[in-house]
């Protein structure tokens, strides 16, 4: 997958994940851009692993699939990275 799709991807994933995520995150575009990404690549992951029982780096593509498994990784990335925030802001 190229850039200009890893960036569409991160933008979409990542503002559907921030819209369903309760609370507030904070952060801009670049922030839900960037989570996105790093969501695309843990569902991508998860669901190889899932799929063939290797761990593989592999990101979702850009397909309805594809964004279902960025947002679910997205929100997964919101809550990890909020836990780091967090302990960090302590």
């Amino acid at each position: 997958m190229n850039i200009l799709a890893w960036i569409i991807l991160g933008i979409l994933a990542g503002a559907i994940a921030k819209a369903i995520y309760p609370g507030h995150q904070g952060g801009g575009i670049l922030t839900t851009m960037i989570l996105g990404i790093i969501g695309a690549f843990l569902g991508g992951s998860i669901a190889t692993f899932l799929e063939t029982g290797a761990l593989t780096l592999t990101a979702a593509s850009l397909s309805i699939p594809g964004v279902i498994l960025a947002v679910l990784g997205a929100l997964l990335a919101i809550f990890l990275w909020g836990l780091f925030t967090r302990r960090a802001s302590v």
